[in-house]
């Protein structure tokens, strides 16, 4: 795997995961977070679609390598509301 390689998995991960963070409302953090989210949530949702034998609905093909976005978003949101219930609440000035 090249630099270049990563770095488009790095941002697609990354938008994956701002987009699954802003749909459940988790505000904490910044990209880097993001993206360890995209990340995950991508593990999660590629998982569980070929799990439940899911057909891809939306993937991206850049320099031959399939990125399951629908499902990355799904995953991350699914990892998100994890997060969000184990995470302590913000407190309110």
């Amino acid at each position: 795997m090249s630099l270049l390689d990563f770095l488009i998995m790095f941002i697609i991960a990354a938008i994956t995961g701002s987009v699954a963070r802003s749909l459940v409302g988790f505000d904490r953090g910044g990209c880097i977070l993001s993206a360890i989210v995209g990340f995950i949530g991508a593990l999660i949702g590629t998982y569980l679609g070929r799990e439940y034998g899911l057909p891809e609905i939306w993937s991206l093909t850049i320099r031959g390598i399939k990125y399951p976005v629908v499902w990355s978003v799904l995953g991350a949101v699914i990892f998100t509301l994890v997060l969000s219930l184990l995470s302590p609440r913000k407190k309110k000035k």
